[in-house]
């Protein structure tokens, strides 16, 4: 695309100007007590006028540059849900996972009971590689106790990440051993895969999760595609659940994998961006076999361009929930001081012309809301709940209806399973004493889960124990959470299997997590079916 002059946007001229902190000189007076006189015709008048004025007149001394940053992310916020601002301090996190790496030690954390706990380490990393287990507890890292102190996971990322090359020197408690263990690790670049689980379903069908649209997310689909091929994949399920997007790049070439030479993927248009059209070439890997999407609520952005090409080109069939509503694509831009914005630029556009942006009128906070609003309108049970425009509805090539105005409606809805919905798991989900609980577990019975050599042994043969779902309810109380009064054997059976999952991801990681939990998922099993 033709990255567009600063100038054409009023908001990121007005950052510029209370950044550079310009100072306003005769356009700006104060000639009597209470009047202040400005250009009228300067459009930024009142602005600068307003800044140089609290710099000089307020009771206070005011730090105008952190004044300027909240003001800067007001302007953004009032425009649409989705343009921001992003300090300096905070541009690294929010650009690793679109780079698709970071550099640090290479290890998963979680904060239990005020101490910070491996969750895994990531294979080939730097922790790896000097000996750091899953299970260690990190007392202390350059210098700074971690431990008993209150640590964020803010602290915590601060402390491990830096420059490749750079050492960070960490202090371990291990289970079994009296004394702490010191490590001195050379920190590495560390891969953030897009690609959750890749594995055949069974003799004929693939199924791959993908987690993100980052830059390496081409490469990482084309390696899954070969090697499920070559375990004789003829039809694909790609799970689009919770992938809440990314980089718009990304998601063309991985439609490119899936769409025939000519099919059109999206077009992006603007006020001052000229429509470009996104169109698949003949290098695809993937274009004529039987092929699923599954979506929800939680797809949005990237995950709706994809799935909005494979619908309106009669591609293939998507199965789940409306996915999220988001057809605003930004672009990225950046200050001097390190700091950035993203600005809405264009709006982009299935095949069919549609744009599936959800309205924002209400403000942000009911924006952001809407995974409430669905559960209340009952459209996370019902297809028929889903409120769709009628001045919006297009048609595909091969006649089949298709809805704009807020999100990908799909081909086959699957309701939510509310018959064992637990409110007591949604609280020990939400305060993270599932995910303690189950770490604990895994901790103290390694030697016994690795006997079970893979994931797949364990998700057949490991069943939790009525001792076991007993000592949580225990841990749970402990915590200041009952068990619902009404308490049915499926909410156990639903508790049981998240915590069983849980316990595989400690052990196996995502790869565990999933396998796990697709023995009971609804929505693999429509796909299932819809690929037979």
């Amino acid at each position: 695309m033709n990255r567009p002059k600063f100038y054409i946007y009023l908001p990121i001229v007005f950052a510029l100007l209370l950044m550079a902190g310009i100072y306003i000189g005769s356009t700006f007076r104060t000639n009597q007590p209470g009047v202040v006189t400005m250009d009228a015709t300067n459009p930024y008048s009142k602005v600068e006028g307003l800044m140089h004025y609290i710099q000089e007149q307020y009771v206070d001394s005011v730090d105008m540059n952190a004044l300027s940053d909240k003001i800067i992310a007001q302007t953004l916020q009032n425009l649409d849900p989705h343009s921001s601002y992003i300090s300096a301090a905070e541009l690294q996190d929010a650009l690793d996972p679109l780079e698709g790496k970071f550099s640090g030690v290479g290890i998963q954390f979680s904060i239990i009971d005020d101490t910070l706990c491996v969750i895994a380490v990531i294979g080939g990393g730097p922790a790896e590689k000097m000996g750091v287990l899953a299970g260690d507890k990190i007392i202390k890292a350059a210098g700074k106790n971690l431990a008993g102190v209150g640590a964020t996971n803010r602290d915590v990322t601060t402390t491990l990440k830096g420059e490749a090359g750079s050492k960070v020197k960490i202090t371990v408690k291990r289970t079994g051993q009296k004394k702490l263990i010191p490590f001195t690790i050379t920190r590495g670049e560390i891969p953030i895969h897009s690609i959750d689980l890749s594995k055949m379903l069974n003799d004929s069908i693939g199924y791959i999760k993908l987690a993100r649209f980052a830059r390496t997310s081409h490469d990482e689909f084309v390696d899954a595609l070969k090697k499920l091929n070559k375990k004789g994949m003829k039809a694909l399920v790609l799970d689009l659940r919770g992938n809440g997007g990314g980089l718009l790049t990304a998601a063309n070439k991985l439609c490119d994998e899936l769409l025939e030479e000519g099919m059109q993927i999206a077009y992006t248009e603007g006020k001052s961006s000229p429509r470009e059209d996104y169109v698949a070439t003949k290098k695809g890997r993937f274009k004529t076999q039987p092929l699923v999407i599954l979506i929800d609520g939680n797809s949005a952005s990237a995950s709706e361009i994809m799935a909005g090409a494979v619908q309106d080109n009669d591609r293939g069939t998507i199965i789940g929930r409306r996915s999220f509503g988001k057809g605003l694509v930004q672009e990225q831009s950046q200050f001097e001081d390190g700091s950035a914005l993203r600005l809405t630029k264009a709006r982009y556009y299935t095949p069919t012309g549609r744009c599936i942006q959800r309205t924002y009128e209400n403000g942000a906070e009911d924006y952001y809301n809407e995974a409430y609003n669905r559960s209340v309108t009952g459209e996370l049970e019902t297809a028929d709940s889903i409120k769709v425009v009628d001045s919006l509805v297009f048609t595909t090539p091969k006649g089949k209806k298709v809805y704009g105005g807020g999100g990908i409606v799909p081909d086959v809805f699957v309701p939510v399973d509310t018959g064992s919905v637990s409110l007591f798991l949604s609280q020990v989900v939400a305060m993270g004493y599932l995910n303690e609980f189950a770490f604990s577990y895994t901790n103290r019975h390694r030697k016994t889960l690795k006997a079970f050599k893979n994931a797949d042994l364990f998700n057949e043969q490991f069943t939790l124990s009525e001792a076991l779902l007993q000592e949580f309810y225990t841990y749970c109380s402990s915590k200041g959470i009952e068990r619902e009064k009404v308490h049915t054997a499926g909410n156990d059976d639903l508790l049981a299997h998240h915590l069983k999952a849980l316990i595989a991801r400690n052990m196996w990681n995502a790869y565990g997590y999933y396998t796990v939990m697709q023995s009971k998922d609804k929505m693999l099993k429509a796909a299932l079916l819809q690929l037979q």
